[in-house]
């Protein structure tokens, strides 16, 4: 099943909706009933890069201003579910009602719910510190936007089963999520995953597998058993954008509070630094922050680097190989469409398995990558790659000059700051921007 379709009225019908979701790589698009989870034209080997991605028709909608905490009440006009809700007749109060019930839920389950999380100031930075979010990293957004909208389109299956491939901070959330939704979930690990995590999950009421891999396989075998999950009928409650492009929506919400406190601060951003491994956190960020500036909210974007380390960098690679055949003289355009179509030329699984102490950026593959590379292309940023060394003194200085007890993946975009800093490629001068994106755990030990 690679789509829900929500209840419709004749009159529905006739109008579309100011959100849609379209593929892509291939052009498909959705019906505008219907809430989609992946491509339905993607098919194994075709080399298409089909990743859905929520559109928004910027003419018909307005940037919201109201100051509500909870970022899914405060961005509802945003998310295809709740044009989908409205559509189908639901007031505006009782789409508010819904979302707050959900939230209600998590909070039970993990202690607290969605509320906006700050933007505060560090070492001569900004930075957006994602470690006291729900089950202490950015993941949870883009899991519970996958549910709430699916359910405010009508369409959730309570009795269909979820499946999630993670090495840790997204298996997490969604154990908190589903928990909380009353959902079964199978959490497909690698096997060397944090055994506290691990042990989280499962007491949160998770089936957890741990996935060794096999002969001869490519690719993160998590992610492989996942797959064999959905084709047996679980649903893609994962952060990988080819498989559940509601991942990619979820995340918006954290560009947009970005958007929103860097206005409040009367400050515009000069740089953004986002740690990348399968590329829905910089994916999410980039489109937040576009369409922040097409309705006004900001004047300009900042330049996007991409953070990866140098024991496993497919984005890195594929960015290199891409930029030769700019170097050729096509049009960039004409090139990132050629890519979308050729992806094997351009993303494929690293190997060997690598290791790193920023564990949660070792994806075998950035799996949204082509939508980071053209953020970065169109802001005139490039990817980094970062050293086991630089990782740990980031992390240092992130612990050292802010309260905030982040995690090595969590303040690996802060060592890519520090390495321009350090070419002198930045001036003093301008602002830039820094995500901490997990908390540590487990007192830190790598």
């Amino acid at each position: 099943m690679t789509e829900t379709t929500a209840p419709t009225r004749p009159a529905q019908r006739r109008r579309t909706l100011p959100t849609g979701f379209a593929c892509a790589g291939c052009g498909f698009v959705a019906a505008p009933a219907t809430v989609p989870l992946r491509c339905p034209n993607a098919r194994p080997g075709d080399d298409v890069d089909h990743v859905l991605r929520r559109t928004l028709d910027t003419t018909r909608v307005a940037w919201p201003s109201g100051g509500e905490a909870n970022p899914y009440v405060r961005y509802r006009t945003l998310l295809h579910g709740y044009h989908l809700a409205r559509a189908a007749g639901q007031s505006d109060a009782a789409i508010v009602a819904e979302i707050e019930r959900l939230n209600d839920a998590v909070a039970a389950v993990d202690g607290h719910g969605f509320r906006t999380t700050p933007l505060t100031d560090g070492d001569g930075f900004l930075v957006k510190d994602e470690t006291r979010n729900v089950s202490g990293s950015h993941k949870a957004r883009h899991l519970f936007g996958t549910l709430l909208s699916l359910r405010l389109a009508g369409g959730d299956r309570p009795d269909r089963p979820l499946a999630i491939a993670s090495c840790g901070n997204a298996a997490l959330a969604a154990a908190v999520v589903a928990r909380a939704a009353q959902r079964e979930l199978r959490v497909f690990v690698p096997t060397d995953a944090e055994a506290a995590v691990v042990q989280r999950i499962g007491a949160l009421g998770a089936q957890v597998t741990h996935c060794e891999r096999r002969p001869g396989e490519r690719g993160d075998p998590s992610v492989l058993r996942m797959r064999e999950a959905v084709a047996d009928g679980a649903m893609p409650f994962t952060c990988q954008g080819n498989e559940n492009g509601l991942a990619i929506e979820g995340g918006l919400t954290l560009g947009y509070e970005l958007a929103d406190q860097l206005r409040e601060m009367g400050r515009s951003a000069d740089h953004l630094f986002v740690q990348v491994g399968g590329g829905a956190l910089a994916s999410s960020v980039i489109q937040a922050l576009t369409e922040a500036r097409s309705l006004g909210a900001i004047d300009s974007l900042p330049r996007i680097y991409a953070v990866q380390t140098r024991n496993a960098h497919p984005l890195v690679r594929a960015y290199g190989l891409l930029r030769a055949r700019l170097n050729h003289g096509d049009s960039t355009e004409e090139e990132l469409v050629w890519a979308s179509h050729h992806r094997s030329e351009f993303m494929w699984p690293w190997s060997p398995a690598p290791r790193s102490i920023a564990g949660g950026i070792l994806d075998d593959e950035t799996y949204d990558w082509l939508a980071v590379v053209r953020g970065m292309v169109a802001t005139r940023g490039r990817p980094l790659l970062v050293s086991e060394a630089e990782l740990r003194a980031a992390n240092e200085l992130a612990r050292q000059s802010t309260d905030i007890d982040v995690d090595h993946t969590g303040s690996a975009g802060l060592a890519g700051l520090l390495q321009l800093r350090r070419d002198g490629d930045i001036s003093p001068n301008q602002t830039s921007v820094v995500l901490f994106t997990g908390v540590r755990r487990n007192g830190g030990t790598p």
